[in-house]
């Protein structure tokens, strides 16, 4: 469903580096990493908000390298959610039908079915200054899934909510995406988060794709230091340094 052969980007001193991975069709997939790794970056260059300085992007076997954002097909949900304040949740979960020209009747209809889905319809005639934290994550979920995508990019979507909501809204997710039927990247830096929702993940350092694979595959086979460390399994590393020990 998603592929990507070797993309490169350039900001700064920072390179996304070469960077190949496969996303099945209805995957739910953790992108794991420390900050300042990559994984927004990797975000933006999917969803065509970055352009990429080498390599392709393949949506459903067709290539969207060069594909304005609004014609790859992708639901994106920042960290920061970037709702309008001035708006009600109902406007802000309705602004992109109304950019790409639907009518009134279907936005209304389409709204309505996506704030059900969410149980947020008690929600759709507040402001957004007034929502609370999970209540603004909602929203701002209800925004992309209303133009129906077939892929859904989540980034850090649980990380301003406190322990409890952050769970409830794990499972939730992991719920919606099943009944859709999403192919799902969801950005995370923490493990407990991924274990609730992955069915794979891959882990970013600095830019480079250090492992791919099931959760349990990454704990059990860790390939380097660095990816051991992050799954909290450094004993687990396939190798001993003994360069101190007497033969």
């Amino acid at each position: 469903m998603i592929r990507t052969e070797e993309i490169s980007f350039r900001v700064g001193t920072f390179q996304l580096q070469r960077l190949s991975i496969n996303i099945a069709k209805g995957e739910y997939f953790v992108l794991l990493g420390p900050p300042g790794s990559g994984k927004t970056i990797f975000l933006e260059c999917l969803c065509g908000l970055k352009k990429i300085y080498s390599g392709r992007i393949y949506i459903d076997g067709r290539q969207v390298t060069n594909l304005e954002p609004r014609a790859r097909g992708i639901g994106y949900v920042p960290q920061d959610y970037a709702l309008f304040p001035h708006l009600t949740a109902e406007q802000n979960i309705a602004f992109g039908l109304r950019v790409h020209s639907y009518q009134h009747k279907e936005t209304q209809a389409r709204v309505a079915e996506t704030a059900e889905l969410l149980d947020i319809r008690r929600l759709l005639s507040r402001r957004i200054h007034g929502l609370s934290g999970g209540e603004k994550q909602r929203v701002a979920l209800a925004r992309a899934l209303v133009l129906q995508p077939k892929i859904l990019l989540l980034d850090e979507p649980v990380c301003a909510l406190d322990e409890v909501t952050r769970q409830e809204v794990c499972v939730q997710l992991l719920d919606i995406q099943r009944r859709l039927g999403l192919t799902t990247i969801h950005v995370s830096h923490n493990l407990e988060e991924a274990f609730t929702v992955a069915d794979r993940a891959a882990i970013l350092n600095a830019g480079i794709l250090q492992q791919a694979g099931p959760l349990d595959e990454l704990l059990a086979k860790p390939n380097s230091k660095f990816v051991a460390r992050f799954m909290r399994r450094e004993k687990n590393l396939p190798y001993r340094d003994n360069t101190n020990h007497k033969k």
